[in-house]
């Protein structure tokens, strides 16, 4: 509980202790009407020393009409009517519902903090042999650090020295432990389960994947979505009418049918104004879109705010990155054809060759190579940047790479059409033959896009920098409605700025991509979504969402989620309208007194309250 909660308690406290005394002191004694006005005054000024200060801030910025400026006329009216009890305990009602909405808002916001605060407390920094324990913004670039068993790790950083296993759930929603070791890449917020390691920072704290997380949680509260900013033009004109509205009711029927009861209307017109006070309409609304984000983060989705949640529940158009996003991002084998050797015997000497690259191509194919490597069977190295590598392997002069090097080795062989990068083997100025490599769709991307077809009813469009071959397979096995090849990233940004241009005011565009060439597409579009926390920083700078785990298929229950939050949000509105109404006209043709007209709002106002927290324990 932050502190300026706890000083508005112990106030609010102080407030009805001294409201009781006044109470009791009325029943014991026979006191004077001037005793009274100055202890139930007292307690009016202490009780009510929070919607006066809300008040003081309003004005301040020129926003005068609100629900606090209901809740003072309302009350300092009965004090005028010498209806110091009920004036006092309007605003001590209305208080208690200040204060209801305060701790379930800090108790939402603190469930967030502790589901997703994996900040580090301390590092363990080595300098000369000697550990030294620092805070964890005190690091710099390549200064070592270690990470003993148990242990959070502080920062970003590379495995210098040690291997071990380390926990990434907090971060991607991993249960697997990943194993590391010197060269590997861990990240900040990760927990260290088995080895002592040592690695050298790659980023200070401040620009860590743990830190940039937080951050983002933390703006996340402070964002006010589209629903929230009707709520609050609502009230700038519901005030002023229903001021209107009340002085009506104290003035019209004292001049006409009721000629000369002002006490009696005045007082139905003070009932009115309290009634008014669109309490349960202006607190539930963001409580619910808290809730929602609070609801989105256990799941492993990191939302910056409720309108993104609400732009997300109106999307009918969703664009995609191929690579990395709608595919593995990984290159793998799918093809060998050999020429006077072997598959396996091509495969071998392959892998032997590009063992001294560190291409991803040469990473693919020491992948799908399951034979043990013999380094001393290769001599001779040479990288050819544009060609390819040649090495001597076995005795043969052995050249791989692309078609460009089988021209410049002079043998005639026709250009092989595939999806993917196919790659050529000379032996010996032999052609000997070709393998493919090429990305692969991953599992979830196909369930994704039938769910957004059938329930979002949504137009799926794939945009990539790839070749035509390689996209519009991938295109053609997701049933995508649109995709646009070779495109570079302005060409991109073109695109989505079409998609905008066909879009009315009920109809959203959400980006999804995961690379630093994606980020000007997510920060342009309605939503953007960044594929897993461990990507591209500008990525997740950009992207309205980021999926902390790297699945396509948490979009659907980022999805659904955004749902459930506007449909409570619809719920709350319409139900403490409804009862509004209901309850206004019972109080000015006199059927409620002014303190059952505060409690039937605060029931009103608790319910509300109580559907919207319910969005945090949702699940999908």
């Amino acid at each position: 509980m932050t502190r300026q909660l706890k000083q508005r308690l112990l106030i609010y406290g102080a407030g009805v202790f001294v409201y009781v005394c006044a109470v009791a002191a009325t029943i014991q004694y026979t006191l004077s009407d001037w005793v009274k006005f100055i202890l139930f005054l007292t307690a009016y000024l202490v009780v009510g020393f929070d919607a006066f200060r809300q008040l003081a801030e309003h004005l301040m910025k020129k926003e005068i009409f609100s629900e606090y400026l209901l809740i003072i006329l309302a009350t300092t009216g009965a004090f005028g009517v010498q209806r110091y009890t009920e004036g006092v305990l309007v605003m001590l009602l209305f208080e208690l519902g200040m204060m209801f909405e305060a701790v379930s808002t800090d108790s939402a916001r603190r469930s967030i903090e502790q589901m997703i605060d994996i900040r580090p407390e301390y590092a363990t920094r080595k300098v000369r042999g000697k550990e030294t324990r620092v805070e964890p913004s005190e690091l710099k670039l390549r200064h070592i650090i270690v990470v003993k068993p148990g242990e959070r790790i502080p920062v970003d950083a590379v495995v210098t020295v040690g291997t071990s296993t380390v926990d990434t759930k907090a971060l991607t929603g991993e249960y697997m432990p990943q194993t590391v070791e010197p060269g590997d890449e861990i990240y900040g917020g990760c927990i260290n389960l088995s080895g002592v390691i040592e690695a050298r920072v790659s980023r200070i704290y401040q620009n860590s994947t743990v830190s940039k997380v937080m951050e983002m949680v933390e703006e996340a509260q402070n964002n006010k979505a589209e629903s929230e900013t009707f709520v609050t033009k609502f009230s700038r004109v519901y005030t002023p009418v229903m001021i209107v509205c009340a002085l009506f009711i104290m003035i019209y029927p004292s001049l006409t049918f009721s000629y000369g009861n002002w006490d009696t209307w005045i007082y139905r017109g003070l009932i009115f104004l309290v009634v008014a006070c669109p309490c349960g309409l202006v607190l539930s609304v963001p409580l619910a879109f808290l809730a929602g984000i609070a609801s989105a983060a256990r799941q492993g989705i990191v939302v910056k705010g409720g309108n993104y949640l609400e732009f997300l529940s109106k999307a009918d158009t969703f664009i995609f990155d191929k690579t990395g996003t709608l595919t593995e991002g990984v290159f793998k084998v799918k093809e060998i054809k050999a020429e006077g050797m072997t598959e396996n015997e091509l495969l071998e000497m392959a892998a032997h060759v590009e063992s001294y690259s560190n291409h991803p191509i040469a990473k693919s194919l020491l992948a799908a190579y399951e034979g043990k490597l013999d380094r001393s069977r290769v001599r001779r190295v040479k990288e050819a940047p544009g060609f390819g590598i040649s090495a001597t392997y076995d005795g043969k002069r052995v050249h791989i790479g692309n078609y460009r090097m089988l021209e410049k080795q002079n043998i005639e062989h026709s250009r092989i059409k595939r999806t993917g990068t196919v790659i050529y083997l000379v032996a010996d100025k032999k052609y000997a033959g070709y393998i493919v490599i090429a990305d692969s769709v991953k599992e979830d991307a196909g369930p994704l896009m039938q769910y957004l077809k059938e329930k979002c009813r949504a137009v799926l469009v794939m945009l990539t920098g790839d070749n035509e071959a390689s996209g519009m397979e991938v295109a053609e096995a997701l049933d995508m409605d649109y995709a646009y090849t070779d495109l570079m990233p302005e060409d991109k940004l073109e695109q989505i700025e079409d998609f905008l241009g066909l879009q009315d005011k009920t109809e959203k565009v959400v980006c999804v991509g995961d690379g630093i060439n994606d980020a000007p597409i997510l920060a342009r579009a309605d939503v953007g979504i960044a594929m897993g926390a461990l990507g591209s920083a500008a990525a997740i700078e950009a992207a309205d969402i980021v999926l902390m785990e790297d699945e396509l298929i948490r979009i659907k229950d980022a999805i659904r989620i955004s749902k459930e939050t506007l449909r409570v949000v619809s719920q709350n509105i319409a139900f403490s309208v409804g009862m509004k109404i209901i309850i206004l006209l019972l109080a000015a043709v006199g059927y409620f007194g002014m303190w059952e007209a505060i409690l039937a709002e605060l029931g009103v106002m608790f319910a509300a309250i109580l559907n919207a927290v319910w969005v945090v324990k949702y699940t999908v």
